[in-house]
Parts: structure tokens; C-alpha cells; sequence
């Protein structure tokens, strides 16, 4: 029995590391890059109302 609960406590550890580096791995790949894109296009729009901004002020 010793060595049942030791396995299924390994595989437990084993699917959870799995499951987290999978999670880690996805939000690297696809919710960063969209992140850091969006934050870029809000520093362009900022940019461009101070720029419209200060051309119309004289």
C-alpha cells in the first residue's frame, strides 16, 4: 500500500507541475504579446491627442 500512495502522490505532483508550466507557457505565448500590443496602442492614441492638441493651440 506504501508504494500505491507513493505513486499517486508523485503523479498528483507530476500533473500538477504539468498543468501549471502549461498555464505559465500560454499566458508567456498569447496573453503577454496581446497585453504589451495594447498598452503600445494606447501610448500611440496619448501621443496623438497631445500632438492634435498642442497644433490647434495657436
Amino acid at each position: 500500500m506504501k508504494k500505491f500512495t507513493g505513486g499517486l502522490f508523485v503523479g498528483i505532483l507530476a500533473t500538477l507541475a504539468a498543468l501549471f508550466s502549461g498555464l505559465f507557457t500560454f499566458k508567456k505565448t498569447v496573453v503577454d504579446p496581446i497585453e504589451e500590443e495594447e498598452e503600445r496602442f494606447d501610448d500611440n492614441r496619448r501621443k496623438a491627442m497631445r500632438k492634435s492638441r498642442s497644433s490647434h493651440q495657436g
